[in-house]
């Protein structure tokens, strides 16, 4: 959109025919590019941050998008917008283009039923000037007077512009000249163009908001903020405004401090724009006669004189009162009151009195009720209403009023008219009125497939619109392989163009398919049409799965099944045959100790990581048994069947007795064979006394668990007690002693009885003499008890094994009467269970038999109910 000095509108690119939009016609190339996506795009970029300017350009630019490619109907016939069509546009707000005779007649409409209306209310025919009727998009309201008459351009300085196919629609093809926004002075230089002017891009002078700053801006932006701190002194006139420079007014000053109310009594801490303030306290002050107090809240100035003073009546006001004091009450003067009751119309009754009178009058009278059908008498401040409903017709035409007791101004209907606008699409959402409705103030956006181009259409209009050309590129990706290769094409509808590269998609087995494109396809975008005339199922449109590649042709060598060495054999990639030679198949089982003996066959597994040994779940089963050496070795087999890897370790328990042999050690196979000799013997010590007798003495070994022989048998240090023949003299001696001592008698202490050992090594001194002068008989029977004595001994002696046994023996011996009743009741016991077991199977099988024969009965006596029927 460039002004007419710099090019002339003849040549405007913005004003270009329809068939300068198709980059596919073949004088596309010769006639004038389309830039006014650069020059919107220069006016946006100054635009940025004025959103309401924004807006306007961008409704231009659909504007004129929409114009050019024939898109542009009346919201009122739904019709399409001619270029020879006489027109009117909007020019307040919303700068819709509607045909001119379907705005008259929508004017005339609004008007009339505005006029019928309001005849119908007041009963007075409107005035002409007060009449209105709006804009079927904004609802902007026009007065009468400006109904269109003629048929004008955009800007409105050429009546009935001529056509020109080099110049947009309706326009006169000058220079705009209408007045810029917030009446800068300057006008649009802009050809005539449908929609509001852009914003003044003349240079000028202007001071930022706080008028510190001055730089030069455009005129439609020259409003700016310097980023500064305003300044600016507040209303209170003490402090300044903080705030970032800014556009009006200042805000309220909210510096804080401590004032006091209007009357002084009380201090607290407010801002400063709202320091003057009222307690709740009342004034309380004395007043000029001294004797009352202000009964006025919290005021500023002068209390006032007393109310109470001069001139004085009595409370209804009929009798005057002077020269009494203001602490005197005034007397009531008798008389009726005649005061002026709530209702205006009657007065109070009652005597004169102090304070209010009746709120509510009670007289009977005679009252009609709004709608004049019912007459009744009831008390004055009573309303009275009758049931009666109201049959009359709201403005609407459609409803009735159903009001009770209507007085015949019925009010507008409240209903929502909800009838279908002609767009088809939506419902009117305004009150039920009479005659059309308003149209549909929606508008449509149609764009091309990627977005990028578009313009408005009105609802209901879109069915029959075409999308805009695009000359952008298709947004539309690839979804073969080659998107990253694949030529650019523009924007459109419909299938994308095939790929034309080679495929070149690896095989599983490696190999490339070397044939054209054949991967999937994007979805074909539909026919435009946002309310397609006929309904359509609701489902999304798939893209076309592409055909997978045809199968390898590539020549291979192959080798058997059972990948034996010299058996290959050559054929196509893609046969997938499999054969098998006449080898034994060798491969090592799964035990790794043994190879299978089958003929060639297919190997389930594949090969291991080393490509050494290749093993098969297909080949035989393994079923020896283990025959490894276990390291470390022991004498116990492997329990597990042949298996590959080295063997569990040995779990099998040895017995290992101690050095001493007092217990026996168990041990894990594993455990005792990995240790070494050393360690093996350290292990099997008890590390408790040794429990060997020494070979010298009747004593014990004092060393601890110790390997083989005792240390020093010679050299025992225990205590022996030693007596005479006679065993009357003892004494306490050293073992070792006690072994010289026999040693020297030429006697070896091995061959001495343990019940001997140290007896006869003192010699006896004259008391044992004396007492060994018995007659030999005596001394004989003497001799012989000490055996007695020891088989005594012996007896009490005995093993607790023994003892233990003989307790045993004596208990079994006095329980054999308890045995004998243990086992008779147990046999109570079975020939009790065996006789209700043997009674339980006879009283069941005859009442089975019962149950059979009641049976057999009763379904002879149905038979022979049947029969008779």
């Amino acid at each position: 959109m460039l002004s007419s000095a710099t090019q002339p509108p003849s040549r405007s690119p913005l004003l270009s025919s329809d068939s300068d939009s198709d980059p596919s016609s073949p004088s596309a190339n010769h006639r004038h590019p389309d830039l006014s996506s650069s020059i919107f795009q220069s006016y946006l970029s100054h635009s940025s941050s004025h959103h309401d300017q924004r807006q306007d350009l961008i409704k231009i630019q659909s504007f004129l998008v929409s114009s050019r490619s024939g898109a542009l109907s009346c919201l009122i016939c739904l019709e399409r917008i001619k270029p020879t069509d006489p027109t009117w546009s909007c020019s307040s707000r919303c700068f819709a283009i509607f045909h001119l005779l379907c705005i008259q007649s929508w004017a005339h409409q609004s008007t009339t039923l505005a006029a019928s209306r309001a005849s119908s209310r007041a009963a007075v025919v409107p005035d002409e000037d007060s009449l209105v009727w709006p804009c079927p998009k904004c609802r902007i309201e026009y007065p009468k007077s400006q109904t269109p008459k003629y048929y004008y351009c955009f800007c409105g300085k050429v009546q009935d512009p001529p056509r020109d196919p080099w110049v947009l629609p309706h326009s006169c093809g000058e220079i705009c000249g209408r007045a810029l926004k917030y009446n800068c002075g300057h006008f649009c230089l802009l050809l005539c163009h449908p929609g509001p002017c852009p914003a003044c891009p003349k240079l000028v002078r202007n001071k930022c908001f706080c008028g510190k700053l001055e730089d030069v801006r455009r005129c439609g932006f020259k409003s700016f903020s310097c980023n500064g701190v305003c300044r600016k002194l507040l209303e209170c006139g003490v402090h300044r405004c903080v705030e970032i420079c800014h556009d009006g007014p200042c805000q309220p000053c909210r510096e804080k401090g401590a004032y006091r109310c209007q009357c002084g009594k009380v201090e607290m801490e407010r801002e400063c724009c709202d320091k003057e303030f009222r307690c709740n306290s009342a004034c309380n002050k004395l007043l000029g006669c001294g004797r009352h107090v202000c009964e006025r809240g919290c005021h500023e100035g002068q209390c006032g004189e007393c109310p109470l003073q001069g001139k004085r009546t009595c409370p209804c006001g009929k009798r005057v009162y002077e020269g009494m004091a203001c602490d005197v009450s005034v007397p009531l003067c008798g008389a009726t009151c005649e005061k002026l009751l709530i209702c205006g119309f009657h007065r109070c009754p009652e005597r004169c009195h102090r304070g209010l009178c009746i709120e509510t009058c009670r007289i009977v009278v005679t009252k009609s009720c709004r709608c004049r059908s019912l007459k009744k008498q009831v008390p004055c401040y009573q309303e009275l209403t009758c049931e009666r409903k109201c049959q009359k017709l709201r403005d609407c035409g459609r409803h009735a009023c159903k009001r009770r007791c209507c007085d015949g101004d019925c009010p507008p209907c409240l209903e929502i008219c909800d009838r279908r606008l002609r767009c088809r699409n939506h419902k009117c959402p305004a009150p039920c009125h009479r005659g059309a409705c308003a149209p549909c103030p929606l508008m449509v956006r149609i764009a091309c497939s990627c977005g990028e181009t578009q313009f408005e259409v009105p609802c209901g209009t879109e069915t029959e619109q075409k999308p805009p050309k695009c000359p952008k590129p298709c947004p539309i990706a690839p979804l073969c392989r080659h998107a990253s290769n694949c030529k650019p094409h523009r924007c459109h509808y419909g299938p994308c163009p095939p790929c034309r590269l080679i495929c070149d998609e690896e095989y599983s087995c490696g190999h490339r398919c070397k044939l054209r494109c054949h991967g999937p396809k994007p979805p074909p975008i539909p026919e435009f049409t946002l309310k397609p005339k006929k309904k359509k199922l609701n489902h999304l449109i798939e893209a076309t799965p592409g055909s997978p590649c045809p199968p390898c042709p590539e020549v291979v060598v192959r080798s058997c099944v059972g990948h034996h060495i010299g058996a290959e054999r050559t054929m196509v990639c893609s046969n997938k045959a499999e054969f098998s030679c006449d080898n034994l198949c060798g491969n090592p089982l799964p035990c790794g100790n043994h190879y299978c003996t089958y003929v060639c066959h297919p190997l389930k597994s594949h090969f291991s990581i080393s490509d050494t040994y290749r093993t098969g779940e297909s080949c035989e089963e393994c079923n020896l048994p283990c025959q490894k050496e276990r390291d470390p070795a022991c004498p116990h087999p492997c329990p597990l069947p042949c298996h590959p890897g080295e063997c569990p370790p040995c779990k099998a328990l040895i017995k290992r007795s101690c050095h001493c042999g007092s217990m026996v050690h168990v041990f894990e196979c594993i455990y005792f064979n990995s240790m070494s000799k050393k360690e093996q013997m350290a292990v099997r010590s008890c590390n408790g006394p040794c429990h060997r007798k020494l070979p010298n003495c009747t004593h014990l070994c004092p060393e601890t668990c110790h390997t083989g022989p005792c240390p020093s048998p010679d050299k025992c240090s225990k205590k022996v007690t030693v007596r005479c023949a006679c065993q009357t003299l003892k004494k306490e001696w050293l073992c070792l002693n006690v072994q010289a001592a026999y040693r020297s008698t030429g006697c070896d202490p091995k061959d001495v009885p343990k019940n001997q050992y140290g007896v006869g090594l003192l010699p006896c001194d004259n008391d044992c003499k004396s007492k060994m002068k018995v007659p030999d008989a005596e001394l004989h029977f003497r001799q012989t008890k000490p055996p007695e004595e020891k088989e005594s001994d012996k007896a009490t002696n005995v093993s607790k094994r023994r003892r233990r046994r003989q307790r045993v023996h004596e208990e079994e011996n006095t329980s054999t009467l308890q045995k004998i009743v243990a086992v008779a009741r147990t046999a109570l016991l079975l020939l009790i269970v065996a006789v209700i077991i043997v009674a339980s199977a006879y009283f069941g099988y005859k009442g089975l038999m019962w149950l059979s024969d009641w049976m057999n009965e009763y379904e002879t006596r149905q038979r022979t109910r049947h029969s008779r029927f």
